[in-house]
């Protein structure tokens, strides 16, 4: 017996806070097949390209639906929440007056995600001072990542956590008071890549970092139209540098997405519990490229299965440009497709 849409929703919402590598697949088949029914822009993109949900067998064969719907659609299933409100975050688009609007009912289910993608790579909360260095998305009141970034900071339980619009004299005078405290507490730095750049730029002695051990910096969110598009490599090798780091970690993630992935160093991206990224062909959009064949293309468009997507659409054809590292499922975004906008978290565009 077919349950009720709201059991569903229920059944699968406990199914994805509970994923593992193992139970990935199904599950994401049979969000697939949900979704394919009551998300009417969904229904509608399969009705137009003629397939049939119930011939679906593998994650291969799901089709993704382009990135630009969420900005024409409010793509929510709305039966599940008629009376609810639903947050609406935006992308920060720079090449025109469109931008992707998420909306989002069930800020727990992002809460719980964020949270146990961080701390599945980095640990607890917790143990961290959180510092974000993000001014164009502060100076929005609709983002995404400022909203996690901000729930980073509660988890963490200190009052020295705190965001910083584009005072760099103060952001270097904490993390100048923070350098040796005895408590074992780690730092982690968030910064929108040309934030990042142009506070070591002008802040001209940054040598006491060198002490820091317990410093991780992470850059996202690419340069947003304010400076000229560098290559990753080139950005870590100026951060690394100026910063005294070993390495520079990045998040990778997006308006359209609510879950994240998280690279340690050299630009290479883990997938995470309930995100994972199918690679496609530049010229067929529906030939995906599997990470487990050794044997597969490397380079290609980046599709994301993203589970915590879950009251809106699951599978997405971005606008990235990736490569496979491996056969694990790691993967490297290394630009964008011509024409296409200068937005998300973490794009350094060739």
């Amino acid at each position: 017996m077919l349950l009720p849409l709201s059991n569903q929703r229920s059944e699968l919402r406990k199914r994805i806070l509970t994923v593992t590598e193992a139970t990935f697949t199904q599950l994401a088949l049979d969000l697939f097949r949900y979704q394919a029914c009551h998300n009417a822009t969904y229904a509608e993109y399969l009705h137009h390209l003629r397939r049939d949900p119930e011939t679906v067998t593998t994650l291969e064969q799901i089709p993704f639906m382009p990135i630009r719907f969420f900005k024409s659609h409010q793509l929510l299933i709305p039966e599940l929440t008629p009376d609810l409100p639903a947050t609406v975050f935006a992308s920060s688009g720079t090449t025109g007056p469109a931008t992707s609007r998420h909306f989002v009912t069930d800020l727990a289910l992002y809460d719980a995600v964020c949270t146990s993608t961080f701390e599945a790579v980095y640990g607890p909360l917790s143990h961290y001072y959180v510092l974000g260095l993000l001014p164009s998305y502060l100076e929005r009141n609709n983002s995404s990542l400022v909203y996690m970034v901000q729930r980073f900071m509660e988890q963490s339980g200190s009052a020295v956590s705190g965001f910083y619009l584009a005072d760099f004299d103060a952001l270097t005078h904490h993390l100048r008071q923070l350098t040796g405290q005895p408590d074992g507490r780690k730092i982690l730095l968030i910064g929108v890549t040309f934030g990042l750049l142009d506070w070591v730029e002008q802040t001209p002695d940054l040598a006491f970092l060198a002490q820091n051990r317990e410093l991780i910096v992470m850059e996202t969110g690419g340069m947003k139209g304010r400076r000229r598009e560098m290559l990753r490599n080139e950005v870590h090798a100026e951060l690394t540098q100026a910063l005294h780091r070993p390495t520079i970690h990045s998040e990778y993630g997006m308006t359209e997405l609510l879950s994240q992935a998280y690279s340690t160093g050299e630009g290479i991206f883990a997938p995470s519990a309930t995100l994972r990224v199918f690679l496609r062909d530049l010229n067929d959009p529906f030939h995906i490229y599997p990470p487990t064949q050794t044997s597969a293309r490397q380079t290609g468009g980046v599709n994301v299965i993203d589970l915590a997507n879950l009251d809106s659409c699951a599978f997405i054809e971005t606008q990235d440009l990736g490569q496979y590292v491996g056969t694990e499922g790691h993967f490297r975004i290394i630009g964008r497709f011509d024409n296409s906008d200068v937005r998300g978290c973490n794009l350094l565009v060739l």
